[in-house]
């Protein structure tokens, strides 16, 4: 699978986890095929420097505004600030695994994945190849 995103939409994600010693978090909208935009979202996980629990009210809103006819949300991204950017057991634990894309920002890159059934009761990861314009 392919994913357009422009240069500079990558080079803001990766800029914002570069920026915290905290697990970044956010948004990311578009259609099938692309990320278009994102919304960054408060990280209020209670150890928000190994884990990252995406702010349920931007997540709401987010939703609301798409079935108005706003964006539609794609998936969402995070940064692992002192690992890399491959999903985690708790990234796995967390998934649901309904096709969503997981943008991972770490050590000044970042990589897509793709949220999917896994073993047991956790999500499984295809990569997904970012098509960078």
């Amino acid at each position: 699978m392919r994913i357009a995103i422009s240069r500079g939409l990558v080079e803001q994600i990766v800029a914002l986890g570069a920026a915290s010693r905290d697990e970044v978090c956010g948004l990311l909208f578009g259609q099938a095929g692309r990320i278009d935009a994102f919304l960054p979202a408060a990280n209020v996980a209670p150890d928000p420097a190994r884990h990252f629990d995406l702010d349920p009210a931007a997540l709401i809103a987010a939703h609301r505004a798409a079935r108005a006819g706003g964006p539609q949300i794609v998936g969402h991204y995070h940064s692992h600030p002192s690992g890399i950017a491959v999903p985690s057991k708790t990234d796995a634990a967390s998934a649901a695994p309904d096709g969503s894309l997981w943008l991972i920002v770490a050590a000044g890159g970042a990589r897509l994945w793709v949220a999917g059934p896994g073993e047991g009761d956790g999500a499984g990861f295809t990569e997904a190849m970012l098509d960078i314009r």
